[in-house]
């Protein structure tokens, strides 16, 4: 395949065009470093906290990326996942599932992204993650609001299309409303948060998910950062989430 080579970290990275975006993929070392043919795909924030992404690469695992047309998880930026998905896995011959790597908005992303093509994914790690826009960007609970004044509501008005307020108060498109198709799916979560996240409060967006899986006995590892707020994401050791990710990953 034709792109721009770089490097990410210690890794080859390849950049290249998916329809009209701008895509790439990291290898791990060496030429039979993808063997294993296991991949995970960065939802959003390419390149932030990547303790976690490193941490599988340094096992044998690629790193995709599709670049998404705003952070909040539409369909049209889900559907060109769903595209993009099959070409990575034909084209650098790895699973047809993937894990999902989402980080505060990325979480979103990954939400709704499994809830519509829960069949392309294996196991999804949420860290921080935008269940309720309620709550962020809104901040009609305990939190702040995303952004200075009403950044952040213009934001989701453009992105989804609201016309008002009113509009976001009766919808049912969040990623709260979506949780039980993933449990229905059984797919493996692995959640993690800050128990002092004022941007995205676990009270009002993880919570829901946590409790979900509980109530159904489903796979999950949830780890709370005492005193932590919304960064840094995820854990200085990397290696349980890694272990939990690989253990529920496969064909």
């Amino acid at each position: 395949m034709e792109g721009a080579v770089s490097r990410f970290y210690d890794y080859e990275r390849l950049d290249f065009r998916f329809e009209d975006r701008d895509a790439l993929i990291v290898f791990p070392k060496g030429k039979d470093g993808a063997k294993n043919g296991r991949w995970m795909v960065k939802t959003e924030y390419f390149g932030a906290f990547p303790n976690l992404e490193l941490e599988l690469l340094s096992r044998g695992w690629c790193l995709a990326y599709l670049r998404n047309v705003n952070r909040w998880g539409t369909d049209a930026d889900s559907d060109a996942k769903a595209r993009f998905c099959p070409f990575v896995s034909r084209e650098f011959g790895l699973e047809n599932r993937f894990a999902c790597v989402g980080m505060s908005c990325g979480g979103l992303c990954a939400i709704n992204f499994a809830a519509k093509y829960p069949d392309l994914v294996s196991v999804l790690y949420l860290d921080a993650p935008v269940v309720n826009l309620l709550s962020c960007p809104m901040g009609f609970g305990v939190g702040e609001p995303l952004g200075e004044g009403d950044a952040g509501w213009r934001e989701i008005r453009d992105a989804i299309g609201f016309r008002d307020i009113s509009e976001l108060l009766v919808w049912r498109g969040h990623p709260l409303d979506k949780l039980g198709i993933l449990a229905e799916h059984r797919i493996p979560v692995a959640l993690v948060y800050g128990d002092s996240d004022v941007t995205v409060p676990y009270r009002e967006n993880g919570i829901a998910l946590e409790r979900l899986y509980r109530e159904r006995g489903l796979p999950l590892l949830c780890a709370g950062k005492p005193g932590c707020g919304h960064h840094p994401h995820g854990l200085e050791n990397p290696k349980p989430l890694a272990d939990f990710i690989e253990a529920w990953t496969g064909e």
